[in-house]
């Protein structure tokens, strides 16, 4: 198994609209992912963000060599888009996340 997890992190200029596209277009791009076992879409809450908001998206793959064909070819196309889209009023974190002990979960 192996981890990706993707911040999305828009200004408060593009609430509406980011939450639409969120709902619509990013959720169809994630639906068509063919190498996701697994994902979880998400609004995050914390106090230390005062302005704009987060998503995060949470994306589990078989191996590392999927993963990493994710992140070559797929997260550029859906970064493009976005920033196609939404110009520098959305900015993305990638994080790799490389389980130590995991349990079943399903």
């Amino acid at each position: 198994m192996s981890v990706l997890s993707l911040t999305f992190h828009s200004t408060t200029n593009i609430n509406s609209s980011w939450e639409h596209y969120t709902q619509n277009t990013l959720f169809e791009m994630i639906e068509n992912l063919m190498d996701v076992e697994k994902y979880i879409l998400s609004d995050v809450e914390t106090d230390m963000i005062n302005e704009g908001q987060n998503t995060n998206l949470l994306l589990i793959f078989d191996n590392s060599e999927k993963r990493q064909e994710f992140i070559e070819i797929e997260l550029q196309n859906i970064t493009e888009r976005i920033q196609g889209q939404f110009g520098d009023e959305v900015m993305v974190f990638v994080t790799l996340l490389n389980p130590k002990q995991k349990t079943n979960f399903d």
